[in-house]
């Protein structure tokens, strides 16, 4: 017999992953999948993290199979200090907070400041993680336009002016997810100062900002924080290695310790073994190298992709040209259902899946887009399944 439990409220938000359900569908050895926002696992180290792992599992090494500070190893957060104070955000290994992969960074900024029927402001359209993320604490959601040079920050100002119980804006500047947008300069700057203005935090979500191939490298918001309230979240999940689950968060003190008591909280600490085993790698080797081997091969796969599509793809179809990242982003006629056609053409005939677009829309939901991964795809299988998926899309547009 099923116990008849009375969920808590904040359980209606959090719901199951339509895409989920819908790549179960597809559950084939052929199927070409463009659905997750996959690196390339040719390209991880995974000789060098063979060595270090072999390494720590010693018996002298017995500290890294043990308890550790719950904010982190010193030494990794000394080594990400470094490396977003060369970024242009000067701080130490006390301003950093490990968590586990941005993910738990934008769920412990939710609790920070959300309470139920508190507004969040996000891009439009914004990361389906971000959304489940915050669906726990209840929150409303203001969305702003975009385009390609990101948030629309003439937008925000007017949807700040209209929304006083907004507590937080959340954006991904560089090479959104899912858009593939990169925001501009001056917008950074005006949404520093609405931030300031309306007192709002801002969160922002840096995962993709190494991996730029081409383009100039723009300043974090972080870098133009004025007054302490931006939360500049970054991961090693796409530029080392997704299953270490490590990334980190820079705040101002005030924030960071509030941050760092919903860490112990929650997990109370990132493995031992695994934050070992980065600054390891950090110490040994040359990450910048790495990443410098990593922008070239996903260069040619969004050109591969992007070709593929121009040659392929009816004219009614469009999609995003990003400067870096893992994805581009498609816009199909209006009335055309993403969602639908993957269900019913796509997987069955095509045997492909992409991320259709309509649950990237916090508020009102858009059916006519698709999120498309290019860097966890082989080069032939990229060919293969942009031309079957043209070729359907030919058929029923």
């Amino acid at each position: 017999m099923t116990p008849e439990i009375q969920f808590s409220e904040r359980m209606e938000g959090v719901q199951p992953s339509a895409i989920k359900d819908l790549l179960k569908i597809g559950d084939d050895p052929g199927l070409i999948s463009f659905g997750g926002g996959y690196p390339d696992p040719s390209l991880f180290p995974i000789k060098e993290l063979n060595v270090i792992y072999s390494s720590l599992l010693i018996p002298e090494r017995a500290d890294v199979l043990q308890y550790t500070a719950s904010n982190g190893l010193p030494g990794l957060r000394a080594e990400v200090a470094k490396r977003l104070t060369r970024d242009g955000m000067p701080c130490t290994e006390d301003d950093v907070l490990i968590v586990q992969g941005a993910q738990q960074g934008l769920d412990m900024a939710a609790k920070l400041v959300v309470n139920p029927g508190d507004t969040i402001v996000t891009e439009n359209p914004t990361f389906l993680g971000a959304l489940i993320a915050f669906a726990p604490t209840q929150p409303t959601y203001a969305p702003v336009r975009t385009d390609k040079f990101g948030m629309d920050t003439d937008h925000l100002a007017e949807v700040l002016a209209a929304n006083p119980n907004v507590v937080m804006i959340y954006t991904i500047p560089e090479f959104q997810n899912p858009s593939g947008a990169t925001m501009n300069l001056e917008r950074r700057k005006h949404l520093i100062e609405l931030a300031n203005k309306y007192n709002v935090l801002v969160v922002e979500d840096t995962a993709y900002r190494e991996l730029r191939f081409e383009g100039e490298q723009l300043p974090t918001i972080k870098s133009l924080d004025t007054e302490g309230r931006v939360i500049h979240l970054g991961s090693f999940s796409k530029i080392l290695v997704p299953s270490m689950r490590l990334g980190w968060a820079l705040a101002s003190p005030e924030l960071l310790d509030k941050l760092s008591l919903l860490k112990v909280a929650s997990d109370t600490q990132n493995s031992t073994l695994n934050m070992n085993a980065t600054l390891e790698y950090l110490r040994r080797h040359s990450i910048d190298d790495h990443i410098a081997k990593l922008r070239p091969n996903y260069l040619r796969k969004r050109d591969l992709m992007l070709s593929t599509m121009r040659e392929t793809f009816p004219d009614e179809v469009s999609f995003t040209e990003p400067e870096g990242g893992l994805f581009t982003w498609l816009t199909f006629p209006v009335g055309f259902d993403a969602t639908a056609f993957m269900k019913e053409t796509l997987l069955p005939e095509g045997k492909v899946a992409y991320v259709p677009g309509a649950t990237f829309f916090p508020v009102v939901q858009e059916p006519n887009h698709a999120r498309v991964n290019f860097s966890g795809v082989e080069d032939d299988r990229i060919v293969e399944g942009i031309t079957r998926l043209g070729k359907l899309l030919k058929h029923t547009l």
